[in-house]
């Protein structure tokens, strides 16, 4: 595990973090003991409050309180009452930042993510620095992504919707 991103990385500006994200190995421990390693492929970014996209845009609720932590941290939510959204943390404490993982391998799809990894709403607050089921691990730089606007994000209004803020590779 000497390859594991740190607390250092995810405690960085969420648009710095996109691009270099991609490509790197989301390693996830399954119940049963085998370790599915697979490349980001694909991340949205919704940063600060101030980010009509961001869950964090009005504050601090229930629902959203570990994206007003530190960088490093799982953030999930469930949409359409039956997919989990896996989000990691980034940024300084205090100022809401996050990474929707949206691509891994071959997987596209949020929802088909986090059922692919097995990952649900006991993944809520999981430290990805020490955690022993999920974390992420240094690969090679990705030399060529895409950027685009973020998707489903319409309730946001301008300039959020069309924000180039969805990373490909």
């Amino acid at each position: 595990m000497n390859d594991r991103l740190d607390r250092a990385f995810f405690s960085r500006d969420a648009l710095v973090i996109a691009p270099e994200i991609l490509g790197k190995a989301i390693v996830r421990v399954m119940p049963d003991g085998t370790h599915l390693i697979l490349p980001v492929t694909e991340v949205e970014v919704y940063r600060g409050m101030d980010d009509r996209a961001n869950h964090a845009s009005k504050g601090m609720t229930e629902r959203n309180r570990v994206m007003f932590g530190q960088g490093g941290i799982i953030y999930m939510y469930l949409i359409y009452g039956m997919h989990w959204m896996l989000n990691i943390v980034a940024g300084e404490e205090g100022n809401p930042e996050a990474l929707l993982i949206r691509g891994v391998g071959e997987v596209e799809g949020p929802g088909r993510v986090t059922k692919h990894l097995s990952i649900g709403r006991d993944f809520y607050g999981e430290d990805l620095e020490n955690s022993r089921r999920i974390w992420l691990e240094e690969r090679p730089a990705v030399e060529n992504f895409t950027t685009g606007p973020r998707v489903g994000i319409n309730y946001a209004g301008e300039p959020w919707i069309s924000m180039p803020w969805r990373f490909r590779c």
